[in-house]
């Protein structure tokens, strides 16, 4: 990345920069991160998070640090969790504990480069319960979460510390259980109702069955994930997001920057999982016209749309369908009402965010609005794009048969084509409750 890009990256950091001050962020970092060449990246990352106060809990794993442990031994395992012995219990204890000194050593190391050094404090902020039996298996010292002692670990947050948290606990009788460190983290993160949920996973994040990563994922598209190690992730992730946090994320540990690429980009590196979409769809309004005249100014340079000057934009805003990801307009479309037809204008899309199927769904948004409004047809005029409208059911016509309230605004020496596509107008009843529910809220995904 040259100078030049660096330079851009950072501007647009800005807003993420602002809105993750001061806000919980958990993250749960495997014993296999903690093995690999990237912790050190990772490391530093982390400390650029605390150095923007940003406040972190930390849950680590210990699997390959606590099979080192165990040798030849077997730590035995039912499918569901494992069995935690009297007689392995220490020796877990002893791969836990190799796993987080190591990761409390790397986050105390001084960032020179950042003249910052980090509090790192750890505790029993986590009380313990038994799993017990279960289908007649006695998991002995396996245990989970009984009471997450939020008001210590807020404090500690409150004084700029990081707080790392191992997976065992004590009971209020002494015991020791050993706990599922991915549980332990969605169970911290629900508790605190953190802002952020942050999974370090050996893939970029969640992929469907045809191996492409899931950018974004919600409780509707949970079923495209195949996986089993994947999909408990997603599960977990999404618990948190339905209860109380915000955002979940799934991310590769192996890749450099994948953690801040993934917090302070629009688009991420791996797989953001939410309990609703963040894109939304909805009428535009006053605040959106810088972002309309952005997607539309370089379509009219190239004369694909007529020149609209900003103070039309801003008259005609109420007609406009926008596109939102994010807080930025990323695709719109205009429908304007003449004689019962409706004309479909100004349909753009980012030149960033033409692989999917936005101009499909502004073009079902604007067909289903003018239903509501009881027009007839929709139409459009364009020089270049009839292929796109023909494939989407509109078929060419005279221009004649524009309406005479439209028909002496065109512009015969562009010489555009008039498409248009016939639409089935709903009942009144589904048209008075329909525009109730979508035309009169703006903020109507």
């Amino acid at each position: 990345m040259d100078e030049r890009n660096n330079l851009k990256w950072f501007r647009a950091s800005t807003p993420y920069i602002n809105s993750h001050r001061h806000k919980t962020f958990v993250m749960f970092l495997g014993g296999e991160v903690i093995l690999d060449r990237n912790f050190v990246n990772i490391l530093g990352d982390i400390a650029l998070l605390s150095s923007l106060d940003i406040r972190l809990v930390i849950i680590h794993g210990a699997e390959p640090q606590i099979a080192n442990s165990l040798g030849e031994r077997e730590w035995p395992h039912t499918g569901l969790m494992h069995i935690t012995s009297q007689e392995l219990l220490p020796i877990i204890l002893s791969g836990i504990s190799q796993a987080r000194h190591k990761l409390e050593a790397g986050l105390s190391k001084g960032h020179a480069n950042m003249r910052l050094e980090l509090l790192v404090t750890a505790g029993n902020f986590v009380r313990a319960k038994p799993i017990g039996i279960k289908n007649g298996v006695d998991y002995q010292h396996t245990g989970t979460a009984r009471n997450i002692n939020s008001t210590a670990i807020e404090n500690q947050l409150a004084n700029k510390a990081i707080v790392l948290l191992s997976p065992f606990g004590h009971s209020p009788s002494g015991e020791t259980f050993i706990f599922d460190a991915h549980e332990l983290a969605k169970d911290v993160a629900s508790t605190l109702r953190a802002e952020k949920l942050i999974y370090f996973s050996a893939d970029d994040g969640i992929r469907d069955s045809d191996k492409n990563l899931i950018n974004e994922l919600t409780e509707s598209q949970l079923s495209l994930v195949s996986d089993p190690t994947q999909k408990k992730l997603a599960d977990l992730t999404l618990s948190a997001c339905l209860q109380g946090v915000c955002r979940g994320h799934i991310i590769n540990y192996k890749r450099d920057g994948a953690l801040l690429e993934e917090l302070f980009t629009r688009d991420g590196s791996g797989t953001q999982i939410i309990k609703e979409s963040y894109e939304k769809l909805r009428i535009a309004t006053s605040n959106d016209v810088a972002g309309i005249l952005e997607l539309i100014s370089p379509l009219e340079l190239d004369g694909l749309l007529v020149k609209r000057p900003r103070e039309l934009i801003e008259t005609e805003v109420n007609h406009f369908r926008v596109i939102e990801r994010d807080g930025m307009v990323v695709a719109c479309a205009a429908l304007y009402p003449f004689e019962g037809k409706g004309e479909l204008a100004c349909l753009a899309t980012h030149v960033h965010y033409r692989n999917d199927n936005r101009g499909e769904l502004l073009l079902a948004r604007i067909e289903h609005d003018a239903k509501i409004l009881g027009l007839s047809a929709i139409f459009v005029l364009t020089t270049q794009a009839e292929h796109w409208f023909s494939d989407r059911g509109f078929s060419e016509a005279a221009i004649d048969v524009l309406p005479d309230s439209r028909k002496c605004l065109y512009n015969y020496q562009r010489n555009s084509k008039y498409l248009e596509k016939l639409i089935q107008a709903p009942s009144e009843n589904t048209r008075k409750q329909d525009r109730a529910t979508r035309l009169d809220t703006p903020e109507q995904s």
